[in-house]
């Protein structure tokens, strides 16, 4: 699959909102209790009350927009279990479950799990770590996936052999930009933005030539995880911070959907990692 992405200019007519199956989970439990990302300072106050407006107004928002949003319920003692996306990676009717790189996190793949069984995918473990979709991000027919923090490299053959799709690999380097779903975001089938100074000098290589007409956004924005999105090819949720980059999909016709999720940011998290997508 020729996966180069198509040029932004004269495009917003042919923008079109497709329906989407989201899963998430409430922050009831949410706190920030230790440190395995530069976001993290346990030391820091924590509204949990705040969190779970903050994150009732995302969920409000992707009803608003036509999306189905199903629950998985929190556990308490998984305080990160609301970045739902590293749950795992769900694609037409398979599954792969996370494999958590901190044992902090561990018991969220079997809550995950769990709700994948229920609803009747076919269930795949890996043997190396990998963090869902915060690590791995569809677009077409082809997954970009992250490495170099999370996720173990070893594990993209795990996953491309299970789910029958091609697999491209991409070494992050700044850990700020822990996951890929930080410093890239997918907006379409052809169409990307990301961050260039998160990655490795051979994988910007690749974006660039698999990519001539991405999206580059500023650091400013990127520093306020601009780019955990959350994108049904026309409509691209956003945290409200992220002006300049909003300012770009204007231009390249998407319709940016600015939200607040300042609580959650505190734990490293925004749109897109309190977001799994079941892709059909």
């Amino acid at each position: 699959m020729d996966v180069a992405a198509a040029p932004v200019t004269d495009v917003g007519a042919r923008r079109v909102a497709r329906p989407r199956r989201y899963v998430m989970t409430a922050p009831t439990f949410f706190t920030v209790e230790y440190a395995i990302n530069p976001w993290m300072d346990p030391s820091a106050p924590v509204d949990t009350h705040r969190a779970v407006s903050q994150w009732e107004a995302l969920r409000q928002t992707y009803l608003d927009l036509g999306h189905t949003v199903e629950l998985v319920e929190p556990v308490a003692g998984l305080p990160d279990m609301v970045y739902a996306a590293n749950g795992g990676m769900v694609v037409n009717g398979k599954a792969v479950v996370a494999r958590f790189a901190h044992a902090e996190r561990a018991g969220e793949s079997v809550a995950y799990a769990a709700w994948m069984s229920r609803n009747g995918f076919h269930l795949a473990d890996t043997r190396h770590a990998n963090e869902g979709q915060g690590d791995l991000l569809l677009l077409g027919a082809t997954i970009l996936a992250g490495h170099g923090f999370r996720t173990d490299r070893r594990a993209h053959h795990e996953i491309a052999a299970h789910l029958g799709m091609p697999v491209v690999g991409l070494e992050l380097v700044d850990p700020r930009f822990y996951h890929l779903d930080t410093a890239l975001a997918v907006l379409d089938d052809t169409t990307i933005a990301y961050f260039p100074p998160a990655f490795a000098d051979h994988s910007r290589a690749t974006l660039s030539e698999l990519f001539p007409d991405a999206i580059e956004v500023a650091s400013s924005d990127a520093y306020a995880l601009g780019l955990n999105v959350v994108s049904d090819g026309l409509d691209v949720v956003l945290p409200a911070a992220a002006t300049g980059f909003a300012d770009q999909l204007r231009e390249a016709g998407f319709r940016p959907v600015g939200v607040e999720l300042s609580e959650l940011l505190k734990g490293g998290g925004s749109v897109k990692c309190c977001t799994l997508e079941v892709h059909p």
